[in-house]
């Protein structure tokens, strides 16, 4: 990721599209779990100003994540901003972009019902943990990266994302859901980060 980044800012357009192609599906998962469908929108707003401060990024792979993450974030938050002033339009929205991927019609289908449904319940929870549960576990950034995004204390985002995941392992067995052993696991992993 690192050397790609590199790459792009020297005006690789391979390089962009790799880093592009890398860090998308997890950007999106985070910007779905914060405006819903809205979110191939807000990604191509933040994708806009990636490529236009490109030049300016310093850091590494791990690093790039995080700075494409709270650009995302931030055009989210304002993309809810402009909502609350104006009256959303009943326009639907199409997909406009088509990666090639191994997985089969029947896997991408099943696998979009998880998601939408995983993102349903994290738009649940209280904002601070849905946004450190989808920075962690979707966008795949650590703790202190996460807590960057968020102008937060790691620790305050570890907590946050523990709690948020002990939620929704405590939601997922009341259903009976065999994918709540799974969250509690992965709750269980992040609390033994903290400490």
């Amino acid at each position: 990721m690192a050397a790609a980044v590199a790459r792009a800012q020297d005006g690789d357009e391979t390089a962009f599209a790799i880093a592009y192609r890398i860090v998308q599906p997890r950007l999106l998962g985070y910007l779905r779990g914060l405006v819903g469908e809205d979110a191939e929108d807000v990604a191509s707003d933040a994708w806009l100003e990636i490529a236009r401060d490109l030049g300016r990024f310093t850091g590494d792979g791990a690093g790039f994540r995080g700075w494409t993450a709270t650009i995302a974030r931030h055009r989210a938050l304002d993309h809810l901003r402009r909502l609350r002033t104006r009256p959303r339009s009943g326009a639907t929205e199409q997909e406009v972009l088509n990666l090639p991927d191994p997985h089969t019609t029947h896997d991408q289908a099943l696998e979009s019902l998880s998601t939408a449904r995983a993102l349903g319940l994290i738009r649940e929870l209280p904002q601070d943990q849905a946004e450190a549960v989808l920075l962690r576990v979707v966008v795949g950034l650590d703790g202190p990266a996460a807590a960057r995004v968020l102008s937060k204390r790691p620790g305050a985002v570890r907590t946050a994302a523990h709690r948020g995941l002990k939620r929704l392992a405590h939601r997922l067995s009341i259903a009976g859901d065999a994918a709540g052993e799974a969250v509690a696991d992965e709750a269980s992993r992040m609390r033994g980060e903290s400490e």
